[in-house]
């Protein structure tokens, strides 16, 4: 088996303050544990009138510090929803890899609605989940289900809220164009890379004897290993650890499965990126999306699920047929008291879920859309959460 590496595209961690006239049309959600803290918003508005950022494009630095404050201006991309007279202001927080769709929809939502402000902010799955649980935010974007250590948080503060999933995702494993050694990993070369028992390892070539003893036939190439990946405050970090090392690392005697500590991680995609196109011998992982608009400083890499299994690459179809084995559900979190309080989160995320709002904004953004099923089944869930 050769070698190759996805990437991921530098999500905007942008802080958008937006000002917008009225729409929203209906949607769904599902429930969560206990009564909600009822604090209004803390987003900062600001009115409308500067200039907008897109959702996706030209990629900030940092993971959430760029803001907007003027809408996007084409009316015709609007999807189906009503116009109305929607005022208020929300907060978003959260993942930096859903930031670009909810910054996406917000925008979208902002064109017909200037009395709403709105601010999205992308620090992470977990950092957003702290805000969330301490009544600082309205809605958590999240790359991973919600931790049952987060969810007993939000419990103990009186936060209930609603769970919605709104796209998929697929993980995108990369290297540098210029490592045309590796093609395709296997979960196996990938725990024996950059799991737990890999800490220490210099070059590809460290980890050929513990591939090996996994079972891998893979041959690495005999050059320095330059891995830059997510920190541990992102879901992504998060949901590749459970979705490629966890199984692997528990089989192999290891308990509290992770990576090792020793690369350079960041809660900024395009840090990510950079990191992989400045090393000729690179590996990382980043979301779908961004690897998808770097690739010409990355080169993604197939994945094989099973140890000299078939190699699969991620793109649009095999990430919604589930063919490609490091796919994930995206979701928002809603604060259902926040939600009572203040009608503008809930006008925004009927808006989310109308027909037409998130096809819309992923024509933009590399993600994949949920299958009519599951989309109706989360506005069904939202809908019973009102």
């Amino acid at each position: 088996m050769t070698i190759t590496n996805p990437t991921r595209l530098g999500a905007l961690a942008l802080t958008a303050v937006f000002a917008i006239s009225a729409c929203s049309t209906g949607g769904g959600a599902t429930g969560s544990p206990t009564a909600a803290s009822t604090a209004p918003s803390t987003a900062s508005s600001a009115p409308s009138g500067a200039a907008s950022t897109e959702p996706s494009g030209a990629a900030s630095t940092e993971p959430s510090t760029a803001s907007s404050t003027e809408p996007t201006s084409a009316a015709s991309t609007e999807p189906s929803a009503a116009a109305g007279g929607v005022n208020g202001t929300i907060t978003v927080s959260g993942s930096s890899t859903v930031e670009p769709i909810s910054t996406g929809v917000a925008q979208l939502f902002k064109e017909q609605n200037a009395g709403f402000n709105y601010t999205v902010e992308g620090p992470g799955t977990g950092d957003g989940f702290k805000r969330f649980c301490a009544g600082e935010i309205d809605i958590s974007d999240a790359s991973r289900k919600i931790k049952d250590e987060e969810a007993a948080t939000c419990q103990a503060a009186g936060i209930e809220y609603t769970e919605l999933k709104i796209a998929i995702d697929g993980i995108t494993v990369m290297t540098s164009p210029a490592n045309t050694a590796v093609e395709c990993l296997s979960f196996v070369d990938l725990y024996a890379l950059v799991g737990p028992e890999s800490t220490g390892f210099k070059k590809w070539t460290d980890a050929q004897a513990l591939a090996k003893e996994l079972g891998s036939n893979t041959v690495f190439p005999d050059a320095d290993l330059a891995v830059t990946g997510p920190g541990e405050e992102s879901g992504t970090f998060d949901s590749f650890v459970e979705l490629v090392l966890e199984k692997i690392g528990e089989g192999h005697g290891q308990t509290d499965v992770t990576t090792r500590p020793d690369y350079i991680s960041s809660p900024n995609d395009n840090t990510i990126i950079e990191g992989i196109a400045g090393s000729p011998s690179s590996l990382g992982w980043v979301g779908f999306s961004f690897a998808e608009e770097n690739t010409d400083k990355v080169k993604e890499i197939q994945v094989a699920k099973d140890v000299n299994g078939t190699c699969v690459a991620p793109t649009a179809e095999t990430i919604a047929d589930g063919s490609y084995p490091v796919s994930r559900a995206l979701y928002i979190y809603v604060n259902k008291a926040k939600a009572a309080a203040n009608p503008a989160v809930v006008a925004y995320v009927d808006y989310y879920l109308a027909d037409g709002t998130i096809s819309k904004v992923l024509e933009t953004v590399s993600y994949v859309n949920l299958p009519a099923a599951d989309l109706t089944a989360t506005r069904s869930a939202w809908d019973a959460s009102k």
